[in-house]
């Protein structure tokens, strides 16, 4: 009987201690806040602490879902909600404001293990657009909603609408004014205000997930619809490749499908995550005078963060666990 125990004892031993030696998951988030004209000498050292720490919060939601084990979806989910909370960034709350002086917002996300996508467009009392999109993706056969249909679907998955006032910024509704005030004098259109919120993210189980959510771009005309919602232009996610997000001049990310773009070169040409970004964005973007950048990730935990504009509110938790947050191109 002793020798039996013994036996049971040793082997139960062994066992826990290969269980502690199992290599943790590894697991990876991304994410931005927006691209544009972002100069340290324009940004006050409280504003751009408010700027770090929010985008730090959003990436260890995203990164503490993960390291439970969650899917990839969950914790693009989970960061993109705290950016749609804060006044600071151009989705959810810190919207901008369009022509008529309303906010209008977009929004998609994609699953890299099926390609299923969702997305909403032109939606105006809807507080967090990203939870909507992903509603869409899983409840319903369409891929993207858009204005009162996205609204009344909201209603019927049980999502609370807000009115306009929610959205309300004083900084916001400056920009606007400012922008009309300048079409006014010039005859022209301004140029679109870079803005966007989005993260990809990898998962334990090797699946890959990107979302997007964005108010547009201050005085646009009405009805306008960027790139963040179309799959394939400002969002896009497949395992065999890579999860794109991006932000800027959303007409050019359109015209050259940047997100599906460089997810094509990594499967066609070969190109590493960073080779295939930096070429869509650094080349052909420049190219054909489009401004902004991207937030990438492939199954490996290989990351690429480029951009083609003095800055970019970025950041990531990568596969070691390593915390950065950035904002200026020098960084």
């Amino acid at each position: 009987m002793r020798r039996f125990l013994a036996s049971v004892l040793g082997a139960l031993a062994m066992t826990t201690t290969v269980h502690a030696q199992e290599p943790a998951p590894e697991v990876a988030i991304v994410i931005h806040g927006g691209a544009g004209t972002i100069l340290p000498e324009e940004m006050s050292p409280a504003r751009e602490a408010g700027f770090r720490e929010k985008l730090t919060e959003a990436l260890r939601a995203g990164h503490a879902r993960l390291e439970d084990g969650a899917d990839a979806l969950d914790a693009v989910v989970a960061a993109i909600l705290i950016l749609e909370d804060s006044p600071l960034f151009n989705a959810g709350k810190g919207a901008v404001f369009a022509s008529d002086g309303a906010n209008e917002l977009d929004a998609a996300i994609m699953d890299g293990r099926s390609l299923s996508a969702g997305a909403v467009s032109g939606v105006r009392h809807v507080a967090n657009p990203i939870e909507l999109a992903r509603l869409v993706m899983e409840h319903s056969p369409h891929v993207m909603l858009y204005g009162e249909g996205a609204e009344e679907f909201a209603l019927s998955r049980g999502i609370s609408l807000v009115p306009q006032s929610y959205f309300f910024t004083r900084h916001r509704w400056e920009e606007l004014e400012k922008a009309r005030d300048e079409e006014l004098q010039q005859r022209k259109s301004t140029v679109p205000q870079s803005g966007t919120v989005g993260a990809v993210a990898l998962d334990a189980r090797g699946n890959l997930a990107a979302g997007t959510s964005t108010g547009g771009t201050t005085n646009k005309r009405l009805g306008r619809i960027g790139d963040s919602p179309i799959i394939g232009a400002g969002t896009y996610a497949d395992n065999a490749s890579c999860a794109v997000s991006g932000t800027g001049h959303g007409e050019y990310f359109i015209r050259s499908v940047v997100a599906h773009d460089i997810a094509s070169l990594m499967r066609y040409q070969g190109l590493t995550v960073e080779e295939a970004a930096e070429k869509v964005v650094l080349e052909k973007l420049v190219e054909r005078k489009g401004e902004g950048g991207v937030i990438a990730l492939d199954a490996d935990g290989n990351i690429a963060m480029p951009f083609n504009t003095p800055g970019m509110y970025r950041g990531y938790i990568d596969k070691a666990g390593q915390l950065a947050v950035k904002i200026y191109a020098d960084e």
